[in-house]
């Protein structure tokens, strides 16, 4: 018997103040298939889903579950009507048990626990289900794909029959995306669940879902079969043009000498996990080396320590031939550029204004990279300018503090200032993670030119797809360590999973 629901939502609307996040917005979504919704950061994607969930009380309209009318107001109303989400960044406790999360997911959980029966009780929901996790295993010993797993199970637990999973496959392999991804299709089809996957990749809809629905500045776009659709006409949906900007053609070839060379690099162990040991990394100039992992294996604290977040025990690092401790006066001199992961946090100061910001790198240097004493508060205001328009960054006025932007222009605010001036290497980590398709189109586009430009480039991402699509020369990291490399030119996708996964 299907205990998959379908869901309609019929002419939603959300207002925050006089901005509408939702306008109209009307989605059918039939029992036991895969929908797919597409659209831009801002879209409205994920007020929608909050709407449904019972975060956001709809301002008009209404929803439809299981055929029937229903006051969607708060979380427990959405609960007991059987909805639930795998958000993007997994919510399992990761000193708890597999079988501790899922007990202590359930509502009305007793004060002391008859662990013996709810362990028993669990093995046998175990054996129902399509996939199986360790139960005794501690959420965060997990890998990825185990985690992602582990979401899905909790919500099978908690008696889901309608479940958001959004970005599900950002922290994943190759190979645990295809298997995710195939289990949930499984699920759907067989009548177990009705799945709604928020997601950027048109590769993996065109893989795994039935139906899409595409939203843009928070009205409908387009929705139907996705048979009817290509790539093409998706992404026009979804950014209003018909096409998105492409790369530039690759230009010149990597100098024999390496511009950043890494050699013996050890750092302390951080919080129970391994610390950096990387023996050997060569970056040259006119080349982009990719860096392949699974989120946690030592990519941030790779970035942290060329940034000079994080020190070295041991080891060497040399730009242009030189040792580099990536002070602020040597990066300067070098050319040395960083985009962190989460750049708000990492490489911006809220509270200080968008021109303030984009003159980080600059402000203490005159026209001929002399010091300077005084601020050039016209200079400044006019660089930032040129910046927002050239990087089409939103803001409501170069003046407001940069903390105040949304993720993807924050983003591109890190990148117009890291890519001003005399770039000779570049170290960016997970730069497209979250934006929208435009935006990721268009700094992949600029990462290249740099690199076109002459600039070394060490790309850090846990999106493989980008790191085939950019790279010239691609390293795989496992345990802080780099375990495998290979050109990027026919590189086997599956092969860099395995090294990923640490099966060497």
């Amino acid at each position: 018997m299907s205990r998959a629901i379908g869901i309609e939502a019929a002419g939603i609307g959300k207002h925050f103040g006089s901005f509408h996040a939702l306008s109209d917005v009307s989605l059918k979504v039939a029992p036991g298939t895969v929908h797919g919704l597409l659209g831009e950061n801002g879209a409205g994607k994920s007020t929608l889903v909050k709407c449904l969930l019972g975060y956001y009380r709809a301002d008009e309209g209404g929803f439809i579950v299981d055929g029937r009318e229903a006051a969607i107001e708060r979380p427990a109303d959405a609960d007991a009507l059987g909805l639930g989400m795998v958000y993007q960044h997994f919510t399992l406790v990761p000193s708890m048990t597999v079988a501790e999360n899922l007990v202590m997911a359930r509502q009305g959980v007793p004060a002391v626990i008859n662990w013996r029966a709810e362990i028993a009780a669990l093995r046998q929901f175990m054996q129902r289900m399509p996939f199986q996790v360790k139960l005794e295993a501690e959420a965060g010993s997990l890998a990825a794909g185990e985690r992602q797993k582990t979401e899905i199970i909790k919500q099978l637990y908690l008696e889901r029959r309608f479940l958001v999973l959004d970005e599900p496959t950002s922290v994943l392999t190759p190979q645990e995306a295809e298997e995710m991804l195939g289990l949930v299709r499984n699920l759907a089809h067989s009548g177990a669940l009705t799945i709604v996957i928020i997601t950027h990749k048109l590769k993996e809809v065109f893989a795994h879902v039935d139906d899409v629905t595409v939203l843009r500045r928070g009205r409908m776009a387009g929705s139907g079969p996705l048979k009817q659709f290509t790539a093409a006409d998706l992404t026009a949906m979804m950014i209003g043009e018909p096409h998105a900007p492409k790369n530039p053609e690759r230009r010149g070839v990597a100098e024999s000498a390496a511009r950043l060379s890494v050699s013996g690099l050890r750092t302390a162990d951080d919080a129970g996990r391994k610390g950096l040991s990387i023996d050997g990394l060569d970056v040259r100039a006119h080349e982009i080396v990719g860096v392949a992992g699974v989120s946690g294996n030592g990519q941030k604290e790779l970035v942290e320590v060329l940034g000079g977040q994080r020190r070295a025990t041991a080891g060497r690092i040399l730009v242009e031939g030189a040792p580099y401790d990536a002070s602020r006066m040597q990066s300067q001199a070098h050319g040395v550029r960083v985009l962190p992961e989460e750049p708000l946090r990492n490489g911006c100061v809220p509270g200080m204004t968008v021109t303030e910001n984009l003159a980080l790198r600059s402000f203490d240097l005159d026209a001929g990279k002399d010091r300077r004493f005084w601020l050039d508060r016209n200079g400044m205001a006019a660089r930032a300018a040129a910046m927002v328009a050239a990087y089409g960054i939103r803001t409501p006025s170069p003046q407001a503090p940069i903390g105040v932007l949304s993720g993807g222009n924050v983003q591109r605010c890190v990148l117009a200032r890291e890519l001003d001036g005399d770039v000779r290497l570049l170290i960016v980590c997970n730069p497209c993670f979250g934006l929208d398709v435009k935006a990721v189109a268009e700094t992949r586009a600029r990462i290249m030119a740099a690199r076109n430009a002459g600039a070394a480039v060490l790309l850090i991402s846990e999106d493989l797809d980008e790191i085939l699509e950019l790279a010239d020369r691609i390293v795989v990291m496992h345990d802080g360590a780099i375990v495998h490399q290979m050109p990027a030119a026919g590189a086997d996708p599956q092969e860099i999973g395995r090294h990923m996964l640490g099966q060497h």
